[in-house]
Parts: C-alpha cells; structure tokens; sequence
C-alpha cells in the first residue's frame, strides 16, 4: 500500500500542477477532478475509507461537477461555438485520460494485491473515529473553517449579484 499512497500523491501532484498552469478554465477542472481522485486514493492508501469516499463523493462528485457546469454556462457568446468544438478534440482529452486510466490501474492493484507487511494503511480509521477527532480537539478549527466558508459565501453572493451599484441622480 505504500506504491499505492506515493503512486496516488505523484498523480495529485502532477495534475495540481496542470490544474495551475493551464489556460483554459475547462481542462484546468477535468484535472482537478482527477487531482481529487488522486488525494482520494491516498485517503484510501493509508487506511482513511470514510474520508476517501467523501473526497470522491462531496468534492469530485458534486462540487466539481457544479464548477463545470458553471464554467460551461459562463462561456456564452458568439464565439462559444467554435470553442466547444476545441473542447472536443481528442487531444484535449488524452492528459486527464492518461492520469485517470493510471489511477485505475492503481485501484485494481490495491483491489488484487494481498499487502505485505506495509506500514502504510495497516489500520483503518472509521467514521466514528472521523466524527470524534473533528468534534473533540479540532472543534475550534472545525468552526473557523465553517466561519471562513460563510464569510466567503456572503462575499460571492456581493460580488456576483448584477445590481446596479453606482446609480447617480
């Protein structure tokens, strides 16, 4: 399980780094998507399911799909056309399809490999276990956090809304 926790953090790595240095807002989520399979692998690696399925379920399921879906409707105009068909291309796809069918790879491996004697993953934490670390000696940070989020929403409805903001007489 340790080639697993360190195959699935170069993955994340590598495709974290694409997320940053790709221009194009689309390519730049199909890759961050994968970097939150990646990170949900080595949640998986070192012995953490609960947290692992959350990654894949909350952040690369839900929240993720939002933010393509938004960045796809955001791209209305003439010119959206000819840049879906870009979009389209087989080339486009081969970098997030390369990362994926390694992480596959990685999670058939995991599946079918009996470990031997790794220290990596030797024990698995549920979500009880999850539930009481949060709610116990983090529940201060745990609360910051959501204040943060709850700031940052508030932010995001401001600055998103279309009102108009200098009306002079």
């Amino acid at each position: 399980m340790e080639f697993a926790f360190y195959f699935a953090a170069g993955i994340a790595v590598a495709s974290t780094v694409r997320v940053v240095t790709n221009t194009n807002p689309v390519h730049a989520l199909l890759y961050l998507i994968i970097s939150l399979l990646a990170v949900a692998m080595t949640f998986f690696a070192i012995g953490a399911p609960f947290a692992g399925a959350l990654e894949i379920i909350v952040y690369a399921g839900a929240i993720m799909v939002l933010f393509v879906f938004v960045v796809m409707m955001l791209n209305l105009g003439p010119a959206a056309a000819e840049q879906e068909r870009q979009w389209l291309k087989p080339g486009i796809w081969v970098g997030p399809s390369v990362l994926s069918v390694l992480l596959l790879a990685q999670v058939l491996y995991s599946l079918f490999h009996s470990p031997s004697n790794a220290l990596v993953g030797t024990t698995t934490i549920d979500a009880k276990a999850v539930g009481i670390s949060l709610f116990g000696p983090y529940l201060l940070v745990v609360e910051l956090a959501s204040m943060l989020l709850l700031g940052a929403l508030v932010a995001a409805y401001h600055l998103g809304r279309h009102e108009a903001k200098d009306i002079t007489p």
